[in-house]
């Protein structure tokens, strides 16, 4: 597999708290499970998917954690257009 290369847009993984380390408070399923901290940003030298990287964010902020996602994108919607709700705003005739 080739590297992927420095600069591209990619996606890490973190774990920010074991199990072990997660609130006593918390349902028991979510419990049982690490929390994850997901960032995207630019790859700052050439890796493959799994290695350990740094990223450079779009604020610059500097991260590291495992490489899981080359050129991520959102897959979330606000659902199906209301047609009523297109015109609010500029009905407004001064």
């Amino acid at each position: 597999m080739n590297k992927i290369p420095k600069g591209t847009w990619v996606e890490i993984e973190q774990v920010v708290l074991q199990p072990a380390q997660r609130s006593a408070s918390l349902p028991e399923d979510t419990k049982k499970v690490p929390y994850i901290l997901r960032v995207s940003g630019f790859l700052q030298s050439d890796a493959d998917l799994g290695d350990l990287v740094e990223i450079k964010t779009i604020i610059g902020r500097t991260i590291a954690g495992e490489l899981k996602v080359i050129l991520p994108s959102y897959a979330h919607s606000f659902g199906t257009v209301v047609p009523e709700l297109l015109t609010i705003g500029t009905e407004y005739e001064p």
